[in-house]
């Protein structure tokens, strides 16, 4: 019995081996849980704190100029269509309608690039997004200037529309640099360059358009897109979709960066995910949760991370269908009535008889006269800018627009009916910079609604069902503007506003200062 005794008392302690230097992971999960458990002495800070510690500095404007100079090459491209057509139609002997289809393809293109574009950049990058957009907007833009017939300038122009179609990402791209703090203003600084790049279009066609040609304009309306070819190597990744991606760490190097331009510091501690913050608010975790990593949620994130083209079904589920209807309803009658105001500007100025000139009118102005046209009419964008800059942080997104909104509803009014030249003119001032606003606000508050995963794509397809709203809208006012019905084509465009301003109380919130979403 003795005997047996020593031998069941060994066996009894072989049973105790060290799990640890078996299984390597429960040593690894043990620590990871210390370091949980002593949160508050190591700190933890999300994204959006990183971002409101360090401010708004000088990292930030160069983020700032890089995706601004997206916009202001944007802008040229489309205001060329203006200038270039007239001379294109004369050069090659094209019909009205040959002409025409050098701006619609150019729009046609652009709905298919805002699709492509967000979901390349929300799967892929924002940086890979906007190379590739500056390459073929660049690309297609310069070799329509040696273009040798009419079918390869519309194949070249719509070439370029595709690329036009990515400026959603370069919005979302600086978005996610800026602190939720004063969000709102920036970006109302960033809407500048589209106008400061119409401006400027106008000045180039001014110029160079009675000394030279056509071609030349082209030429030169590409390089902006080139620019932004040679300072796509300094450009940074957004942190904030590096972390939607798990990459922490390559998050944390851009977060250090900004810190050491701005020269202020991160906060102490650990960064995290705020759906990560978010989850520990909401429940404690469970025995079996409690040995995961520091940053599981963001593995899972990535785990859940939308991948091809499922992230544009991603807009439809539950929990973003009602935002993308709104978002989509609020885009085209906001493009429809400000394309429309743009469109009365050119008539009811020219013509105060109460029949308007022929549907070409505008583009049947030679020299000065329609480089001083569209040069006026950009700078009424400017008071607009202003506006909405003064309202979007201080009575937030929501109200800013419908407020700006109210006001185009209050300056179109009397056009019911003709009046004075000069009233006219002041009222089609008023009416299309309010427009301006709101169309700034509404680009603003559209990448703030979506969460990181979805967050271009998901303003991409409102901006492209915008420039729907832009398309149909000449289409159905030129119908009433060429048969002399003024009050009609003109209670189009306030029906379309009034629309606009039900749609915008149906949000389901306003995003003043609040963090941006990175998770649905």
């Amino acid at each position: 019995m003795v005997v047996v005794a020593c031998i069941f008392v060994p066996t009894k302690k072989k049973k105790k081996f060290d799990s640890e230097a078996y299984f390597p992971s429960i040593r690894t999960g043990k620590q990871q849980l210390d370091g949980q458990m002593d949160y508050e002495t190591a700190g933890l800070y999300t994204l959006d704190e990183a971002l409101e510690t360090v401010g708004f500095g000088r990292f930030q404007a160069f983020v700032l100029g890089y995706a601004g100079l997206g916009w202001f090459a944007e802008a040229m491209e489309i205001m060329i269509l203006s200038f270039i057509g007239q001379a294109v139609k004369t050069e090659w002997q094209l019909s009205s309608t040959q002409e025409s289809l050098l701006s619609t393809i150019v729009f046609a293109g652009m709905l298919i690039g805002a699709y492509t574009w967000g979901i390349l950049s929300d799967n892929y990058g924002r940086r890979k997004g906007f190379l590739f957009i500056s390459m073929v907007t660049f690309g297609a833009g310069f070799l329509s200037t040696f273009s040798p017939n009419y079918l390869s300038l519309v194949v070249l122009r719509g070439l370029v529309g595709f690329g036009l179609g990515g400026s959603s990402v370069f919005l979302s791209w600086f978005l996610e640099f800026v602190p939720a703090s004063n969000r709102g203003m920036w970006m109302v600084v960033f809407s500048t360059f589209w106008t400061f790049g119409s401006i400027f279009e106008a000045t180039l066609a001014w110029i160079v358009m009675p000394r030279l040609d056509w071609r030349w304009v082209l030429a030169f309306s590409s390089v902006p897109s080139f620019a932004l070819l040679l300072l796509f190597s300094v450009a940074p990744e957004s942190p904030r979709y590096l972390c939607m991606k798990g990459k922490t760490s390559d998050a944390l190097q851009v977060l250090e960066k900004v810190a050491s331009v701005n020269q202020t510091k991160l906060p102490p501690g650990v960064l995290i995910s705020s759906s990560s913050r978010d989850k520990d608010e909401e429940s404690a975790p469970s025995p079996s949760e409690e040995t995961s990593p520091l940053l599981t949620s963001l593995s899972e994130n990535t785990k859940q991370s939308i991948s091809g083209f499922s992230s544009f079904f991603m807009l439809f589920s539950s929990k973003l269908i009602k935002t993308t209807m709104l978002l989509w309803v609020l885009f085209f009658g906001d493009s429809f009535s400000y394309y429309g105001i743009i469109l009365l500007t050119s008539k009811l100025s020219s013509n105060q008889s109460g029949c308007f000139q022929s549907l070409h009118s505008t583009r049947n102005l030679h020299g000065a006269d329609l480089y001083e046209n569209a040069f006026i009419t950009s700078m009424a964008e400017l008071p607009g800018l202003f506006l909405s800059a003064i309202l979007v942080d201080r009575v937030g997104r929501k109200q800013s627009m419908a407020f700006m909104f109210g006001l185009a509803f209050i300056f179109l009014l009397p056009l019911l009916t003709h009046q004075p030249s000069v009233l006219t003119t002041c009222l089609l001032f008023g009416a299309r910079m309010n427009a301006m606003g709101t169309f700034t606000v509404a680009s603003i508050y559209s990448p703030e609604l979506y969460p990181t995963s979805v967050r271009t794509t998901g303003a991409g397809v409102a901006s492209a069902i915008g420039r729907i709203g832009g398309m149909v809208c000449p289409l159905v006012a030129v119908g009433l503007v060429n048969s002399c019905h003024q009050t009609a084509a003109v209670a189009l465009f306030l029906v379309a506003i009034v629309v606009s301003i039900v749609c915008i109380q149906f949000f389901p919130y306003d995003t003043k200062g609040r963090e941006l979403s990175d998770t649905n």
